[in-house]
C-alpha cells in the first residue's frame, strides 16, 4: 500500500495554490486548494498523459544521446503567469512570480 501524498505540506509552500495526486490511469486520488473538483479531475487526467509522453521523452534521449536521462523525476509546464509541477503521481500548481521551482520540486520529491 503506497502513502498517500502530503497535500498539505506542499499548500504550505510560497506560490503554490492547488496540490493534487492522482493514479497512473489518470483518476483524481485527492486535492487541496484553490481548484474545483472538476478541474482537479481534469488536471489529473492531464498530468497523467504528460507523465507517459515524459517517461517516453525521457527514455528516448536516454537511448538517442547515451546520457543519463531515466528515471524520470519529474516536469513542469510553465507558461506566463502559472505552471504545474510534477514528480511521480503528484503535482502542484504555482504563480511563476512568488514560487522557488527548487523548493517546489524538492517538496515533490520527497512527497
Amino acid at each position: 500500500v503506497r502513502k498517500m501524498a502530503d497535500l498539505k505540506k506542499l499548500m504550505s509552500i510560497k506560490g503554490v495554490f492547488a496540490a493534487g495526486e492522482f493514479n497512473p490511469d489518470g483518476t483524481l486520488v485527492a486535492f487541496e486548494g484553490d481548484i474545483t473538483e472538476e478541474e482537479a479531475a481534469m488536471a489529473a487526467a492531464m498530468c497523467a498523459a504528460n507523465n507517459a509522453m515524459a517517461k517516453m521523452q525521457t527514455d528516448g534521449y536516454t537511448a538517442f544521446s547515451g546520457q543519463e536521462w531515466t528515471p524520470l523525476l519529474g516536469w513542469a509546464l510553465t507558461g506566463p503567469k502559472y505552471s504545474v509541477c510534477v514528480a511521480g503521481n503528484v503535482g502542484v500548481f504555482v504563480k511563476n512570480d512568488e514560487v522557488s521551482f527548487n523548493e517546489v520540486f524538492k517538496a515533490l520529491l520527497s512527497a
